[in-house]
């Protein structure tokens, strides 16, 4: 078998992992514990209300009849409308509204994680036994141990009293006021997203006056100690991981034979050594991009991001069942996506994929 029909079949695969996925999401839903009725009228619960609510929600429908109509709103792409965070807006409307703030979370997470985890990772994997692979390891355990949770609130009470500290030092520096004017703990204005053309031809808009409420500046500073402290964890296993990959591709076969036929040092690095290093990290890199890209609910809570993640959490603790129905079939369509973009990176670093082995 190919490698490109293995990814084929790997895709084909993918659809009854979905529809399981999505069948289990409306069990949850509609025969849980939750009663919608009841999270809809709160304290005006009357019988004839529940009655009437009931019959205008369908829930008085047998289960299977649901099930049917469930799966065929979701294949036509509509999920539903929310019943008590935002009564009869679509449900895709209101994860709309709070989805970029997330995505700007998860794609400096995702950054940071990756630009500084895999090469302090190589760095030390190249250089084994040096002061500066002792630095890197040491530092990755450190940032791998730190729960999200409590460097989110550390990382909030030195920004907030950046100028006491500072001053202490006998410094002049606030993170409130350094480079941008923004608040410390504050959702990310990404107003410069709703006309990204108009700020490519005027890019004073959103660059050059950095001051300006909703620039490209504004927003990332508002977004970076957030991003920091979601990608620290998976910063920390990439660089540890990274250096454990390149140990053990140095000391390869292949490597030792490139070595021999006096193949230089750049060549060896680059062509061998870093590319069959990426392969272990393939999982780890996709994996934990779905938990980023996802957002952390207490990260968003410390931050007041106010994403996705702290949608979830309302719709659930609201029982707003729809809403938090099309936010578990979002994830579980994101999942099945990185997992398929997974098999395609491995498709394409590791050529012996597909291939069957007697």
């Amino acid at each position: 078998m190919s490698r490109w029909r293995y990814f084929a079949r790997r895709v084909v695969l993918s659809v009854p992992v979905l529809f399981f996925g999505i069948t289990v999401v409306f069990l949850l839903i509609y025969a849980g514990p939750i009663d919608p009725v009841s999270a809809i009228l709160g304290q005006q619960y009357t019988p004839s209300a529940a009655a009437r609510i009931r019959r205008n929600l369908g829930l008085n429908q047998p289960l299977w009849q649901r099930y049917i109509g469930f799966m065929m709103d979701v294949a036509t792409g509509n999920l539903g409308q929310s019943w008590v965070i935002k009564p009869g807006q679509p449900a895709f409307q209101v994860i709309w509204n709070f989805a970029p703030r997330t995505i700007w979370l998860g794609f400096w997470s995702v950054l940071i994680a990756i630009f500084i985890g895999i090469p302090l990772g190589f760095y030390a994997g190249l250089n084994p036994n040096t002061g500066g692979d002792y630095l890197a390891s040491f530092g990755g355990i450190v940032w791998r141990a730190m729960p999200n949770f409590w460097l989110a609130v550390i990382l909030v009470s030195l920004l907030s009293q950046s100028e006491q500290i500072a001053r202490v030092i006998g410094l002049q520096f606030s993170w409130s006021s350094w480079l941008v004017t923004t608040d410390v703990v504050t959702p990310p204005n990404l107003r410069f997203f709703s006309d990204p053309l108009g700020a490519i031809r005027s890019p004073q808009q959103w660059w050059i006056i950095p001051g300006s409420d909703g620039s490209f500046l504004a927003a990332l500073k508002q977004i970076i100690p957030a991003a920091v402290v979601l990608g620290s964890a998976s910063m920390g296993n990439e660089m540890r991981i990274g250096r454990t990959a390149v140990l053990e591709t140095i000391n390869s076969k292949y490597v030792e034979t490139a070595k021999a036929k006096g193949l230089s040092s750049r060549v060896i690095v680059w062509k061998h050594v870093f590319r069959n290093a990426l392969i272990p990290l393939v999982p780890i890199i996709t994996g934990e991009a779905f938990l980023l890209l996802g957002g952390s609910v207490l990260v968003e809570y410390v931050f007041a991001i106010n994403g996705i993640g702290w949608l979830f959490f309302q719709a659930v603790r609201q029982g707003d069942l729809p809403l938090a129905g099309a936010l578990m079939v979002l994830f579980i369509i994101v999942l099945v996506s990185i997992n398929i973009l997974q098999d395609l990176l491995y498709t394409i670093i590791d050529p012996r994929v597909g291939y069957d082995r007697e």
